[in-house]
């Protein structure tokens, strides 16, 4: 086979609709648009959520509550997932929770909250801890550092 004797599959090639060019054609004068209105003209595109001039659904609904964007929002982790995953005397980072599959980004932080148990001996270096959690693990011979 030569490049000169490649041609598309049967059907796949579609002739291009020629508008606006004589009554004669078919498709002329309005070009297939119609008469007036919005549709008709060029540059036409209707907004996402029209509702045919009938006030749309999230005009219609109350407005509730707001969404603080300045929050902080932590990569969260609890004792019993450290338990499961880490050694003893192992060091407890964002960089060791991604690669344990914990958690899947550090967001703004890494938390460790307390629920579950420990019992061992570990050296967590996270960004955020709460009181439970630090209590647990110097209780079972471990060392917090809030970075």
């Amino acid at each position: 086979m030569k490049l000169h004797e490649l041609s598309p599959a049967a059907g796949s090639k579609k002739s291009v609709k020629r508008v606006g060019r004589g009554t004669a054609s078919g498709q002329g004068k309005t070009a297939g648009k119609g008469q007036k209105g919005a549709k008709s003209r060029s540059g036409y595109s209707r907004q996402a959520g029209f509702e045919g001039g009938q006030m749309p659904l999230q005009r219609r609904l109350p407005k509730r509550g707001f969404n603080n964007i300045f929050a902080t929002e932590y990569a969260i982790v609890n004792l019993s997932q450290l338990e499961e995953r880490f050694e003893s005397g192992a060091t407890v980072d964002a960089q060791a929770l991604i690669d344990a599959g914990l958690i899947k980004k550090t967001l703004d932080g890494v938390k460790v909250l307390g629920r579950g148990e420990l019992t061992k001996a570990l050296t967590v270096k996270v960004t955020a801890v709460s009181e439970s959690a630090k209590a647990k693990i110097e209780a079972a011979g471990g060392k917090v550092e809030v970075l």
